[in-house]
C-alpha cells in the first residue's frame, strides 16, 4: 500500500546528516560536541553532528552546547597553536532541539599572534546565536618573566578557613534527577555562602564539575576548551533566583505536600542540591516568570592549561540586578588554585505576576 498524504510528509530531523555511532575512545562531552563540516553548502559552514539537550521547562536547547559548538566550529578554521582567550557570545532566539543547526564561520582578520572569527548559528535560515572569537597564538607573548602577571586565589571554605578542596575523585552525590539525565558533566552540590545575608548582592554560590570520563588525546586542548564553555552556562544566570531565593519549580511551594512521595523526595534532594534548603522553606517566596540568557562572555585566562576531565570550582555573585535583568560574574577555577577563566553573563529575569491568584500549576 502507498503511503498517505501524512505519513509520506518528511518529519524534521535534529541533524543534516545521520549521527555517527558514540566513540567509546572520547568524553561524553566529546561526542556531544561534535561539528561536521558542510563544503557542499559552502566554505567555513559545519553542522551538529548530534542532537543538542533541551532541558525540562526551557524554552529551547542548552545555551552552553550552542556557545561550544560555535566555537568548535572557530577552532577548525584556525592553525592547532592558536587557542581561544575571549569569546563574546549573544543569544538571539530559543533554539530547537528538532531541527538542524548551520555555523557559518567568518573569517575575520589573521595575525601573526591573533586570529579573530565571527560564528553564526541558524536555523531554517534564522541567526539564533552569534559570538565574536578571538584565538592568540601560544607562546606569543614571551615569557612569562617578562609579563606583568597577577591572578585571584582560589576561594576559602566558610566552614574551614582553607582554600576550598574538591570532592574524592570517586564522587557520586548528585540527585537522581540530576544523575538520570544526558548531561556529560558530573557536578557537586552548589553552595550559598553569605546565606542568611540580606543582601544578595553579598551572597556568593559555588560549585565543582568536570567532564565525565577522561578528554582523549585526539581531541587535545580544543576540547578542553569547548568543554569549559559548554559547563560555563551552567547554573549562570540562576544564580539570581539562588540568591534571591526565588522559586522556579511548575507548582507552587505550598503545594508540595500535594505531590506524590517518590515526586516529593526528588524535588526535595534536587532543591537542597542547588543550595536553597527544604522545599517548605520557599512557601511565601516569589516565583520565577520567565528567566533567559541574554549574552555571554567568557575570557580563557590559562587556555592550554585547563583540564576539564579535572575538577574545577565555579564560583558566582551578581553585582546587579534590575529593570527586568541581571548580571551574574563567573570565576573558575582548576582543583590547585588556578584562575582558568572569568566569565560574565546578562539574563532576562521577571517574577511570576500574582503567582498565588491563579489556579494550581499542578
Amino acid at each position: 500500500m502507498g503511503k498517505s498524504e501524512e505519513e509520506s510528509k518528511e518529519a524534521p530531523r535534529p541533524t543534516l546528516i545521520r549521527p555517527p555511532p558514540e566513540d567509546p575512545s572520547k568524553a561524553p562531552i566529546e561526542n556531544t560536541l561534535e561539528v561536521t563540516e558542510l563544503a557542499v553548502i559552502g566554505p567555513n559552514v559545519f553542522t551538529n553532528a548530534r542532537q543538542p539537550w533541551h532541558p525540562p521547562g526551557a524554552r529551547g536547547i542548552y545555551g552552553g552546547a550552542v556557545i561550544a559548538m560555535c566555537l568548535a566550529a572557530g577552532q577548525k578554521t584556525v592553525p592547532s597553536d592558536f587557542l581561544v582567550h575571549s569569546m563574546h557570545c549573544y543569544f538571539l532566539l530559543a533554539g530547537s532541539a528538532e531541527l538542524p543547526i548551520l555555523f557559518h564561520v567568518e573569517l575575520v582578520r589573521d595575525g601573526r599572534s591573533f586570529a579573530t572569527r565571527t560564528v553564526q548559528a541558524r536555523q531554517k535560515g534564522r541567526c539564533i546565536f552569534t559570538t565574536t572569537i578571538s584565538f592568540v597564538r601560544e607562546g606569543s607573548s614571551g615569557p612569562r618573566g617578562s609579563q606583568v602577571s597577577h591572578a585571584s586565589s582560589m576561594p576559602i571554605d566558610e566552614q574551614t578557613g582553607k582554600p576550598c578542596q574538591p570532592p574524592p575523585d570517586d564522587y557520586d552525590g548528585e540527585p537522581e534527577l540530576v544523575r538520570s539525565g544526558p548531561n556529560p558533566f558530573q557536578s557537586a552540590r552548589i553552595e550559598v555562602t553569605n546565606a542568611d545575608s540580606p543582601r544578595p548582592q553579598d551572597k556568593k554560590t559555588r560549585q565543582w564539575y568536570r567532564a565525565k570520563g577522561k578528554i582523549s588525546a585526539e581531541g587535545g586542548q580544543q576540547a578542553h576548551l569547548t568543554a569549559l564553555a559548554y559547563v560555563s552556562d551552567s547554573y549562570f544566570i540562576g544564580t539570581i533566583g539562588r540568591i534571591h531565593k526565588l522559586w522556579r519549580f511548575p507548582f507552587h511551594p505550598e503545594d508540595f505536600d500535594k505531590l506524590p512521595e517518590d515526586v516529593q523526595e526528588r524535588v526535595r534532594a534536587l532543591h537542597e542540591w542547588e543550595g536553597l534548603g527544604h522545599p517548605k522553606d520557599m512557601v511565601g517566596r516569589p516565583e520565577i516568570g520567565m528567566m533567559v540568557s541574554l549574552d555571554h562572555s567568557i575570557y580563557f585566562h590559562e587556555p592550554a592549561k585547563v583540564r576539564a576531565d579535572e575538577w574545577m570550582l565555579s564560583e558566582m555573585e551578581s553585582p546587579w540586578a534590575g529593570d527586568g535583568r541581571g548580571v551574574v560574574t563567573q570565576r573558575i577555577y582548576n582543583k590547585d588554585g588556578m584562575l582558568l577563566a572569568t566569565c560574565v553573563q546578562e539574563g532576562l529575569v521577571r517574577l511570576e505576576k500574582n503567582p498565588r491568584k491563579t489556579d494550581s500549576k499542578l
